[in-house]
């Protein structure tokens, strides 16, 4: 049974210990609940730990689980609030955390840009990932790995126009998938000055 983009058939689904229903919600969220966490805590391994421990914990109280709001929502703040009390438990021990900590008053402000942020990642990511074979790896090629137009040319044996025009294309298709996400032409312009 698919339960995306219906929380309550979700929610129903967890609460009657469907595996499917787990499995699912665990494989829509698990990743992207990492990098947000990771952008809040500074340590990878930390922050698998977390959200593996919201995972199981969201597991284990399923039955009696009473959300207010979407599934998505609550899996953000309970990951938020789990990072606040790490944040909290090392923050005399560990002065270079120092600089997570905010006044509070901008705290709500700070943890949506992260989760905006996370999301927008997770986006371009896919989107990135649903390029034509040659596109993908020519756009991979010269955004994550650096490496010139001329040499990605010479690497796989095109001309340096086929590479541009690749790369080009990629952007386009980015800046229309992403057009409905404010931040996204601070991103793309990153990536062309590139």
């Amino acid at each position: 049974m698919a339960y995306t983009g219906d929380d309550k058939k979700l929610l129903d689904g967890l609460k009657a210990g469907k595996e499917a229903a787990f499995e699912e919600l665990f494989m829509t969220y698990y990743a992207q609940l990492v990098v947000f966490a990771q952008k809040l805590l500074g340590d990878e391994d930390l922050s698998r730990e977390m959200v593996q421990d919201v995972f199981v914990m969201f597991y284990e109280k399923r039955e009696v689980l009473n959300i207010h709001t979407s599934l998505k929502s609550h899996l953000y703040q309970t990951v938020r609030n789990r990072c606040l009390n790490e944040i909290k438990r090392n923050q005399i021990r560990r002065d270079h955390h120092s600089g997570i900590f905010i006044e509070k008053k901008n705290q709500e402000a700070y943890f949506d840009d992260k989760m905006q942020e996370t999301e927008l990642e997770a986006k371009i990511f896919s989107v990135v990932e649903s390029l034509p074979k040659q596109c993908k790896r020519i756009f991979e090629m010269s955004r994550y790995e650096g490496i010139s137009n001329q040499k990605i040319a010479d690497k796989l044996d095109l001309s340096k126009r086929t590479v541009e025009t690749q790369i080009s294309k990629a952007l386009k298709i980015l800046r229309n998938s992403l057009k409905d996400y404010v931040d996204v032409v601070i991103f793309i312009f990153f990536w062309l000055l590139m």
